[in-house]
């Protein structure tokens, strides 16, 4: 058990005796920013004072009164209430040999037997992924792992938008640019797609095929399923360079085998009337603000409707929890979906849905809204290839995914400590460095800290002891930007070690054996942590 969970414990402990029962996730410790104030406070007495008819004052009393921890030297009252705890100093020194020990699982959460699903990306296959996706990419993959490594039986699902009129144009966009390639008279259809892509696929099949596709009997499918598998293989290719990879790719048609759609539709009956030939679901019953339809006047489906067969689907999978990662403009679409869930009898909750907002990009101090090479959106492969995989997974998990922000493609690419990246990169390479370094003048870690004393040494101690609850909270509230954050924080912390520390001296080899485990336990913590955002960290810079 870490310092902050005994210290909750003992806490909950001395709450029995005034009759409360709560548990660890009912009890906030926070790190002390000032060494005066102790090592750790609790706001606990000023929660739950009315709950025991005492003031925060007389709670926090009492709370001191009862408490026993023998890792605590002293307890004090603070301000309205909170409660401050000193350490004795070899207590915070027990977070050495735990994480040297656990090593790649520490911070790992206790395995929750719940099965989760998350499904992100899910660009229709009839383009290249842009800078939207990028960001989802991001969000979606680094939720799957804080989750994953948080003790959840995680799949990360891509679903297959491949029936529809989307479909039917790019099959015909990709007739015509084949129709051209042949000499022959060509048109592209209106809402068609005109992307250098296509071009691109219709040279391949011509070169493949020559010209006899057109005297295919199947030749709209045949379009249809060359184009959506050579645009999924296109864009596979930009997501593998990402370091995103699906356990589970869901095709809309095998979602419709077996008329999955008409017997909804059967299901959802009693649910539903007609206006004006148009089959509405009556979605206000439960969360929506209005009724939506499902079937339009002209009898075509909307894509709300195929899309409950879906996310039912995914629920008769047996998973527990759905996770959609969307971009902003679906934010109409929860509560239908939600209520369509519940119509099934399910929770509100077994479904949950976070939002990406768009990201402005910046060069120069000005705004860069098209590629160069086409005057298009930006690509999110041309993204990756201006300033790398790690870079864009960084930044786009630095902030919620839920609030717009500005990318510095200047910063990004910058080999210095403005660049947020780079400073972290550099504190996980000085520690290799250091590392390597006293392995060649015959120095090894002595896997305990004994000898830390100095007051950087031990704050970092502690910030190192939050990682495990700041998995837990990043894992809670779906939030992977509380990870790239606590790496700045553990970055800037090994900085201020290096610069006020002799680590190395060989007059001082006791002291410097125990600076060594600090630095081998920060470069773990830092691996752990870059993993969970799909960063590689860097030995060398």
């Amino acid at each position: 058990m870490d310092v902050q969970d005994s210290l909750k414990k003992s806490i909950i402990d001395a709450l029995k005796i005034e009759g409360l029962s709560l548990t660890l996730e009912d009890i906030v410790i926070e790190v002390s920013k000032d060494k005066s104030f102790g090592d750790y406070s609790t706001n606990t007495a000023m929660k739950y004072a009315k709950k025991v008819g005492k003031s925060p004052i007389e709670l926090a009393n009492s709370l001191i009164s009862n408490f026993h921890n023998e890792n605590v030297s002293k307890l004090e009252v603070a301000g309205p209430g909170f409660i401050n705890f000193f350490l004795k100093s070899d207590s915070i020194l027990d977070v050495v040999p735990t994480i040297l020990e656990q090593d790649t699982d520490y911070g790992r959460g206790e395995t929750k037997n719940k099965k989760v699903n998350i499904e992100f990306v899910s660009a229709n296959p009839t383009g290249d992924l842009h800078v939207g996706h990028a960001r989802g990419a991001a969000v979606g993959d680094s939720l799957a792992r804080i989750l994953s490594f948080d003790g959840y039986d995680v799949t990360k699902e891509y679903y297959i938008n491949d029936a529809g009129n989307q479909i039917d144009n790019l099959a015909l966009s990709l007739i015509g640019r084949y129709r051209e390639l042949l000499g022959l008279d060509f048109t592209l259809p209106e809402d068609g797609y005109h992307g250098e892509d296509i071009i691109e696929i219709a040279k391949d099949l011509k070169n493949e095929y020559g010209d006899k596709l057109l005297e295919r009997e199947d030749c709209m499918s045949f379009f249809k399923k060359e184009g959506i598998k050579r645009e999924l293989d296109k864009i596979n290719e930009v997501l593998d360079s990402y370091d995103v990879h699906f356990d589970v790719y869901t095709s809309e048609l095998d979602i419709r085998k077996d008329h999955a759609v008409e017997k909804e539709i059967e299901y959802l009956k009693p649910h539903c009337y007609i206006d004006e030939g148009a089959t509405y679901l009556k979605t206000t019953d439960y969360l929506d603000d209005k009724d939506r339809v499902i079937v339009k006047s002209d009898g075509a489906y909307t894509y709300f409707l195929p899309d409950i067969v879906y996310h039912l689907n995914k629920l008769s999978r047996g998973y527990d929890l759905l996770i959609d990662v969307l971009g902003s403009d679906h934010h109409g679409y929860i509560s239908r979906l939600k209520s369509a869930l519940m119509i099934h009898g399910y929770s509100k909750d077994i479904l949950e849905v976070s939002m990406i907002q768009m990201v402005r990009f910046m060069k120069d101090g000005q705004e860069v809204k098209a590629s160069k090479r086409t005057g298009n959106a930006i690509t999110m492969k041309e993204l990756i290839d201006e300033v790398g995989k790690d870079a864009a997974r960084y930044y786009f998990t630095m902030r919620s995914g839920s609030v717009h922000f500005d990318f510095d493609l200047d910063q990004a690419v910058r080999q210095n400590a403005s660049n947020p990246v780079y400073y972290a990169e550099y504190a996980h390479a000085r520690a290799t460095s250091v590392l390597n370094l006293a392995k060649e003048k015959g120095l090894e870690p002595d896997n305990t800290g004994l000898y830390l004393k100095e007051d950087i040494e031990l704050s970092l101690l502690k910030t190192l002891s939050l990682f495990p609850k700041v998995v837990k909270d990043a894992s809670k509230d779906r939030a992977p930007y509380k990870i790239t954050n606590y790496i700045q924080d553990v970055s800037e912390e090994v900085h201020q070690f290096y610069t006020k520390c002799k680590i190395i001296d060989l007059d001082n080899v006791n002291v410097s054996k125990s600076r060594l485990s600090l630095v081998k336990c920060a470069k773990i913590v830092l691996r752990n942590a870059f993993n969970l955002i799909g960063v590689t960290p860097m030995d060398k810079m």
